[in-house]
Formats: structure tokens, sequence, C-alpha cells
């Protein structure tokens, strides 16, 4: 016998049962949140459609892809329009980010973690 939470005795060989079926649990939880993370990403384009950026569940590029119209534009034009699609493409996989973190994490501290080194609209 031990002592619980509560300061009531516990048959060791229940709490240890208890525990393991915890353990089990939080490791399933945290394999379907990485299968989910590893799906993760965001795709945005702009307004006119001459750039599209894919980028994976950290926000890193994945693809740029340019239509023929994306000739038309000045290079520091172009420059900009790439990288604010790419902002665009951020945000949607930190929300996707955040939306599979707090279905395993629920509201919280650490959600709030994993929410702050999102991009800012991520989550928010």
């Amino acid at each position: 016998m031990t002592l619980g939470r509560e300061g009531n005795r516990v048959d060791s060989a229940q709490w240890l049962a208890q525990y393991d079926d915890r353990l089990t649990r939080t490791a399933a939880n945290a394999a379907a949140a990485s299968e989910n993370l590893a799906k993760a990403g965001g795709r945005a384009s702009s307004p006119r459609g001459e750039v599209t950026v894919t980028v994976n569940a950290g926000g890193v590029l994945d693809d740029v892809m340019l239509t023929p119209a994306a000739r038309a534009l000045e290079a520091d034009a172009l420059a900009r329009l790439i990288v604010a699609t790419a902002r665009q493409a951020q945000e949607a996989a930190g929300a996707q980010v955040a939306e599979i973190m707090a279905q395993y994490l629920g509201d919280g501290p650490a959600l709030e973690m994993v929410t702050r080194h999102l991009p800012q609209e991520a989550g928010r």
C-alpha cells in the first residue's frame, strides 16, 4: 500500500497499472500529434495569383511557384510579393499547428508555450 494524492491508501499494483495506462495514452497522443504535424503546412497565393508559396509546419519554404504574370513585375516588387505571400503561408501553417496542438494539450500554459513561437496571427 502507498498514499495517493489525497492522502488515501492506494494499492501499489493498482497505482502502477494506472500510471502505465497514463503513459501509454500520452505516448499514443504524442505519436498522433507528430503524425498530424508532419502533414501540416501552409499555402498562400498573391492577390492576383502571380506567386504561390507552400511551407511546412515549421514555416520553412517547400515551394515557390511563379506564373508568367510575375515576369511583368519589377524585381523589387516581385521580391516583396514573394515575402508577403510566404508570410501568409507561414501564418496559415502556424494556425494549423496551433489547432493540432490545442487538440492534444488543451488550453493552458503548454499551448501558450507553443503558440508563443508561431507567426503573430496564428493561434491568437
